[in-house]
């Protein structure tokens, strides 16, 4: 059996039990997967609820690619857990070590045809009303260096299901998880210089433009001037990053 039967074995099995429970559990409405490449790349997306990165996964893999998150470095060491990451080609973070080990299998995931699914916020948005929040300049990073087209997402409805620090769901009335899909963030006159903070920073903003635009068609409304800051606790000016 080759590498790739194997992969997308494993996915297999944990979509057979992951999916249909999602499908139990809310209703879904799906916009904008015709902007997906027919290869791979970097899917970009808004966070509010620590259930939304099986959502997002479940429009990716119904789309016909095999979804791979960045996760934090010790989860890789756990005896059985850090196999089924490792198998399923998720892609280890190792801040202290630079993010060499990141890029590595992110390129290997994206030149395979798969979709690696970050989140530039790096956490729930802390925004008092939901809104994509200030991020952080390392999805910019592996964009850049990979050369891989990025594609933003926007979500909503699954908090509603099951809200930042919530014990349980709340599956009654039955919520919607929404996803809308965009056309790729255009970073072409950014890959061919030197990454430095500035055109970091550039990239990350405008992820986080496109993300948010996302967000503005599902909820129906415009996001708030600037951008809420966790690290200030308050809204300020666009144009900067964590």
């Amino acid at each position: 059996m080759t590498e790739t039967f194997l992969l997308r074995a494993g996915f297999a099995g944990a979509a057979s039990i992951v999916l249909p429970t999602l499908n139990l559990s809310m209703n879904k409405e799906w916009s904008g997967r015709e902007y997906l490449p027919d290869s791979g790349f970097i899917l970009v997306a808004n966070h509010i609820s620590e259930l939304d990165p099986l959502t997002l996964a479940h429009m990716v893999y119904r789309a016909g690619y095999l979804p791979h998150f960045l996760a934090k470095r010790e989860l890789f060491d756990a005896p059985v857990l850090g196999k089924i990451l490792t198998g399923m080609q998720q892609v280890p973070v190792d801040r202290a070590k630079g993010g060499a080990e990141s890029l590595e299998v992110a390129e290997k995931v994206v030149s395979d045809g798969g979709v690696v699914i970050i989140y530039p916020e790096g956490t729930i948005t802390r925004d008092p009303q939901g809104w994509p929040m200030a991020a952080r300049t390392g999805a910019a990073r592996l964009a850049l260096k990979t050369g891989a087209p990025v594609i933003p997402a926007g979500q909503w409805g699954v908090h509603e299901f099951l809200p930042r620090k919530a014990k349980k769901p709340s599956p009654f009335p039955r919520k919607t998880s929404r996803i809308a899909i965009g056309p790729a963030v255009e970073l072409d006159d950014l890959r061919n210089g030197p990454l430095t903070r500035k055109v970091l920073v550039s990239a990350t903003e405008r992820m986080m433009r496109a993300i948010t635009e996302r967000v503005e068609i599902l909820r129906e409304e415009k996001a708030p001037d600037g951008i809420w800051d966790p690290t200030l606790n308050k809204r300020r000016p666009h144009g900067e990053a964590l």
